[in-house]
């Protein structure tokens, strides 16, 4: 009988006061709002409500202490979304710490009985 190759996985969060702040569904969809420049779109592309979608960014925009993403309301091209150098801080981070974790995990790639 051949034995299959055991794999190691992590999802990571990041949470302040109990509450989440970061984790990959967030790092996504600021991506998205980088990527898009509109959080509707953005929340379409994770099959997410806007409504959800605006929730989350309430939610991380407290917990940071600082606007992740910055919302432009109407005018002439119709308004949109950008992230602030904070929420671009906030994503380089994140894909760091996954980046380290990644690379601690894959000491122990192929090496578990279990």
């Amino acid at each position: 009988m051949k034995k299959n190759k055991s794999e190691i996985r992590l999802r990571v969060w990041i949470e302040k006061g109990d509450k989440p702040f970061i984790g990959p569904g967030r790092i996504t969809l600021l991506e998205n709002i980088a990527t898009y420049g509109s959080i509707s779109k953005a929340a379409s592309e994770v099959d997410m409500s806007y409504r959800k979608a605006w929730q989350l960014i309430r939610d991380m925009n407290a917990s940071a202490g600082s606007v992740l993403v910055d919302r432009q309301i109407g005018g002439k091209t119709g308004g949109g979304a950008v992230l602030t150098d904070e929420g671009k801080k906030v994503i380089k981070q994140y894909r760091q710490l996954e980046k380290e974790i990644d690379k601690a995990l894959k000491k122990y790639e192929g090496k578990m009985t279990i």
